[in-house]
Order: structure tokens, then sequence, then C-alpha cells
């Protein structure tokens, strides 16, 4: 099984639905997994919001994962190291949310690379 199962094929989302995971990638700079939890929310019902729905759902999965990570840096800048990977993370977080927005944009569906699938 392919992890893209009912996503539709780049040329057949539409506009409104691929600014929605457009917003639901960017949201996650701003608001942490809380914007992209909201979206996924209220698309998940909706069987022909499915893009939208997997989107969003990755999204959500990426920034729970920078959000363990950024808490393994606060207990870790006891010992310093902490204090060099939060800007890290960070900046890793930024870089590949503005990615999966324009990945997103083009109606294409977006893997985080490091990313765990907490919700399937």
């Amino acid at each position: 099984m392919s992890e893209f199962e009912n996503v539709p094929a780049a040329s057949s989302v539409p506009a409104d639905q691929r600014t929605m995971a457009l917003a639901a990638h960017l949201l996650g700079i701003f608001t942490g997994f809380i914007g992209a939890l909201i979206i996924w929310l209220i698309n998940k019902d909706d069987a022909s919001k499915a893009f939208v729905t997997d989107q969003s759902k990755e999204a959500l999965n990426f920034q729970i994962t920078v959000a363990i990570a950024m808490f393994v840096c606060v207990i870790l800048s006891f010992v310093i190291i902490g204090m060099i990977l939060a800007p890290i993370v960070g900046l890793l977080s930024l870089v590949f949310s503005i990615i999966a927005a324009v990945k997103a944009n083009n109606g294409e569906a977006y893997r985080y690379p490091f990313s765990l699938r907490l919700i399937k």
C-alpha cells in the first residue's frame, strides 16, 4: 500500500483544497501544531477533501515532532547542547514547512523527512 493512498493526483486538486493545505503547513510556523490540528479536525470527515486531510495530518505530525524535539532541547539546555540544538530545530522546521507549503500549493502531496507518524 502506498503512503499516498487516498490523495488525488496533483492536476485534479481544486484550488481551495490546495490553499487549505498550504495554510496547514504555514500555520505550523506561527501556531505550532494547533493550526494544523484545527484544519485537520474540520476536514477529516469529508471524503471530498482527501488532499486537505492528508496534508493537514502530515503537517500536524511534523509539528508534534518539532514540539517533542524542542522539549528535549529545553531538557538538554541544562548541559548546554540544548541551546545549540534548539535554533537548528527551529530553522529546519521553518525550511521544511515552507517547502511543504510550496508543494501543497502546487497540488503535490509532501512527506516531511524527519516526522514521527503519530496520527495515521
